[in-house]
């Protein structure tokens, strides 16, 4: 029921770096044509990171591992569904196109075995409801490390980091003690393991696998250029209180929390977003680059009575 394409199943057979992206991006993310051209330079940036870019979607009913450029343009121009894990069986059946979520996309990457996944900003635990985000779920199942900037600004950060942890994921600060803010370049959480070079991820991504722990790594990536703290809190609550006064409830908040904080800093959230997604795809060719370099320099280096993973 998942499809590889030619490119990334040449790849993966070579043992060559591969970077799993979401497709979201294409199908939600951004308006026409923007979006097109967001998806194809995150691949380009991939591929000039010395790895080959496998974005995920559902195409006419496939969930699809390695999409092409005329997949692309069909996503981008239509109106396509969101796959995530608890409505995916029904898009597939219905013959739909969907763009997926982190949670679908790490479900596909590690099924396909892709080892890195490039994203924006992760689903978790929202403010005052009880609403969960299946990325969560995701991430403690699936054995794939995943570049982000943190929770998306709107969540409940310290709720999520809670819950990655009563999960038993790992998760890793990028050239830092603390927890990624998404929007704004750092929380004050702080996270269990800081990682200064790709080595060290590639490192902690074999050795969770030696140890047969279940789940991933999030790699928390700090964006540079991200809104000042206050700023964004002060934007933040403007866009709450609109979403209460709207009514709007359940999976409908996080994308109207998005749209109003792009209106009410006339674009630069929508900036922000972007320079984290480049920077993301760009971090996580390099890693996906180290940990192929680490499993053949450990395959060619394994005893006989050792099993390289």
């Amino acid at each position: 029921m998942i499809r590889v394409g030619p490119a990334v199943q040449s790849a993966l057979a070579r043992g060559e770096p591969v970077v799993a992206l979401e497709s979201t991006v294409l199908t939600h993310g951004l308006p026409r044509p923007d979006n097109l051209a967001l998806g194809r330079r995150l691949e380009e940036i991939v591929r000039a990171g010395g790895a080959v870019p496998a974005t995920v979607a559902v195409v006419a009913g496939e969930l699809t591992v390695g999409i092409d450029d005329e997949a692309m343009q069909r996503l981008a121009e239509r109106d396509a569904a969101k796959a995530s894990l608890w409505n995916l069986a029904s898009v597939v059946a219905s013959g739909s196109d969907a763009g997926t979520t982190v949670a679908t996309t790490l479900f596909a990457a590690a099924r396909a075995g892709i080892a890195v996944f490039a994203t924006g900003g992760l689903g978790g635990v929202h403010r005052e409801a009880f609403d969960e985000s299946a990325d969560l779920t995701a991430l403690a199942r699936e054995s794939v490390v995943t570049v982000c900037a943190g929770p998306k600004s709107v969540l409940d950060a310290a709720a999520t980091l809670e819950r990655l942890e009563t999960s038993g994921v790992a998760v890793a600060g990028w050239r830092s003690e603390h927890l990624a803010g998404f929007l704004t370049p750092h929380t004050d959480l702080v996270v269990p393991t800081r990682c200064d070079d790709v080595e060290q991820v590639a490192t902690l991504f074999h050795v969770q696998r030696d140890l047969g722990l279940p789940g991933g790594l999030v790699l928390s990536r700090p964006e540079p250029d991200g809104l000042e703290p206050a700023a964004l809190a002060a934007l933040l609550d403007a866009a709450l209180a609109d979403a209460d006064t709207a009514g709007v409830r359940g999976k409908d908040v996080t994308p109207h929390l998005l749209r109003r904080l792009a209106e009410r800093s006339d674009g630069a959230t929508v900036h922000v977003n972007l320079r984290l997604l480049e920077g993301n795809a760009a971090l996580a060719a390099e890693i996906a680059v180290a940990i192929a370099r680490q499993r053949a320099f450990r395959a060619a280096s394994t005893s006989p009575n050792e099993v390289p993973v």
